[in-house]
């Protein structure tokens, strides 16, 4: 079997194409735009401009699935199209563009989807799953690789940037804003996923990180593990010479620069409240875990 699963969250839009044989799943393709849907976002509705930017992205990912013959094609939004009050127009108007019809995700869906996913890129028995999107940080705490909780945040890299970042990069006063907001949320629930020594990390931002992490401290590229405390440290050098810390993300994570410094401040937020010793990053996560669960039926590894 051969799929194609198209993504479109708040910052960007990622197509993959996967096939499965044999019990085992491959990525043949993937592809994505840095669309940043959420900047298009105002008084709470996604503006002409930002539809037009999805259905641009999207058209041109259906002709590449056209390319490939490809038919069996499945389309979901997380909090790009969740989070907004015009979600009906913006629907029709990727219909007419792409033929694609969109299914949205709720939080706690997508965020037990994330675990889904992880599940089967890594040995990870307990702990905490985080995803740290564009517009939402998705929580999952699981125990014996089964799921105890999952909830979603409505902060993300994105918006929490857009919210108090004033110039390219975060400042101090910046840096003290993201770091509450993150905070208040986490009081909301923290009561309901207990403490965790172990996070779980998957998308994008955790994974530029990841390359900042290791080259920080000269890792091997496949190294997947990250200890809380030297992670916090990156923050705490970013403080000090943020010019030298950026270098660094111009070169590993170019595509990435607006946001990535906000999502490392989210993880090592989020890793502090809950008391987590080390941060495991997983290849996989809310695209793999839509194949396994919704395609397949599969729910855990």
């Amino acid at each position: 079997m051969i799929c194609g699963i198209v993504d479109l969250g708040s910052n960007t839009i990622r197509l993959s194409i996967y096939k499965y044989e044999d019990g085992v799943m491959k990525l043949l393709l993937s592809k994505k735009s840095v669309a940043g849907l959420l900047g298009y976002v105002d008084r709470g509705a996604l503006s002409p401009k930002g539809i037009a930017k999805a259905c641009s992205v999207l058209a041109n990912f259906k002709d590449i699935l056209s390319n490939f013959g490809i038919d069996n094609i499945h389309v979901f939004a997380t909090a790009s199209l969740r989070n907004i009050s015009n979600t009906d127009e913006v629907l029709r108007a990727i219909r007419d563009a792409s033929g694609f019809a969109v299914e949205i995700l709720s939080g706690e869906e997508e965020a037990t989807l994330d675990f889904y996913g992880a599940v089967h890129a890594t040995d990870v028995t307990d702990g905490l799953l985080v995803d740290i999107g564009g517009g939402s940080t998705e929580l999952v705490s699981f125990e014996h690789r089964v799921v105890s909780g999952a909830v979603s945040m409505p902060v993300g890299s994105l918006n929490l940037s857009l919210r108090h970042v004033t110039s390219i990069i975060p400042d101090e006063d910046a840096f003290k804003k993201i770091r509450q907001d993150v905070q208040d949320e986490l009081k909301k629930l923290k009561s309901t996923l207990g403490s965790q020594k172990t996070i779980c990390g998957v998308g994008g931002t955790v994974r530029a990180a990841r390359k900042v992490y290791n080259d920080m401290y000269g890792k091997s590229g496949d190294n997947m593990e990250m200890e809380t405390d030297k992670f916090v440290k990156i923050l705490s050098a970013y403080k000090k010479d943020s010019r030298s810390v950026m270098q660094r993300v111009m070169q590993l994570a170019p595509d990435r620069i607006h946001t990535v410094i906000t999502g490392m401040l989210v993880l090592a937020t989020v890793a502090k409240e809950f008391k987590a010793e080390k941060i495991v990053v997983s290849t996989y996560g809310v695209r793999e875990g839509y194949f396994y669960h919704k395609i397949l039926g599969g729910e855990t590894a």
